[in-house]
């Protein structure tokens, strides 16, 4: 292959290519183009320009045609300098020298090398799959100055016939308005209604809270207090013992005795204690009689399994 195809693949990947002793190849990126007179849009592409000005050998063009063509540096060096010898030769004879997909150099009066780029092969590789292409131009028919002349035309009247259909857009009025009060209403009344739902949900989960909080003020860590006799209905299932570990309290007995059935499987002597004073079901860890033994074993609880457990003396 020839000199020029070699320097054509380097401009797909370098902005210089230089021959030595002849001169460089440049490239320099353009934007895409749009022709508004023949209505062709160019994709983004490299411009190729010559400058006869560099000369020196940088070594890329030499060291990718030694490898290409399987020789040794030197040898191509010698090669690409015949060839530089020859193209300057053709181009003092008043010959164009044309290198395919790159362009064609000639002398001017002057003896000043010219340049014209070839538009054939774009190097920009970011473009490919972009090509030249021409776009219809879009007619578009102005039909105002017909409309207008339609207008004045065409005489505009009000018939009685027209007056008469006219007197309906009173009740339209109406109608609309007693949509809008509907709507307005409907509207009123959902937010009411979410409101007082809101409402309730608060109220729910504040005496929620506030029950716990009574609950919570009801056990110790330290010492048993003597809590005064206080006379329940309370369900239970004989378990004895005054001082109890307490696991959970249930507003729903199906879910405290899952909880006695879960914390007997791990090997606890739990029990359901029935229901308190606030309506809650109880499950204890265990049951004792002496309140050291009891404390011991909250203590081992708080550790192990629970730190919410709580102790719940009972007279």
């Amino acid at each position: 292959m020839g000199t020029e195809h070699y320097i054509a693949e380097l401009l797909y990947r370098y902005n210089c290519v230089m021959v030595p002793e002849f001169g460089a190849f440049l490239t320099q990126m353009k934007s895409a183009v749009i022709n508004d007179a023949s209505n062709s849009f160019y994709p983004p592409s490299k411009v190729i320009s010559f400058n006869e000005q560099l000369t020196s050998n940088d070594g890329l063009l030499v060291s990718y045609m030694a490898d290409a063509e399987k020789l040794s540096y030197e040898d191509m060096q010698k090669q690409i300098a015949t060839v530089s010898l020859k193209w300057k030769k053709l181009l003092k004879e008043g010959n164009r020298l044309n290198l395919p997909n790159i362009g064609e150099l000639w002398l001017n009066k002057e003896g000043k090398t010219q340049f014209q780029p070839s538009y054939q092969v774009n190097y920009l590789t970011s473009s490919f799959g972009l090509s030249t292409f021409v776009s219809t131009p879009i007619s578009r028919e102005v039909l105002k100055e017909e409309v207008v002349e339609l207008e004045e035309k065409i005489p505009f009247m009000i018939t009685p016939e027209a007056r008469k259909e006219s007197t309906l857009r009173p009740y339209l009025k109406y109608a609309a308005v007693i949509l809008l009060a509907i709507a307005t209403g409907f509207t009123g009344y959902r937010l009411y209604n979410e409101k007082m739902y809101d409402q309730e949900l608060v109220r729910q989960e504040a005496q929620q809270q506030v029950s716990k909080n009574i609950q919570e003020a009801t056990f110790f860590n330290t010492a048993p207090l003597e809590l005064p006799a206080v006379s329940l209905n309370v369900i239970t299932n004989k378990k004895s013992g005054v001082h109890q570990v307490i696991a959970g309290a249930f507003r729903i007995q199906e879910n405290a005795e899952k909880k006695v059935l879960q914390l007997k499987e791990k090997g606890y002597d739990a029990s359901y204690l029935g229901v308190n004073q606030y309506g809650l079901h109880m499950v204890a860890y265990g049951s004792f009689d002496d309140a050291k033994e009891a404390l011991n074993y909250l203590r081992k609880i708080k550790l192990s399994e629970s730190p919410e457990a709580w102790l719940r003396s009972v007279k």
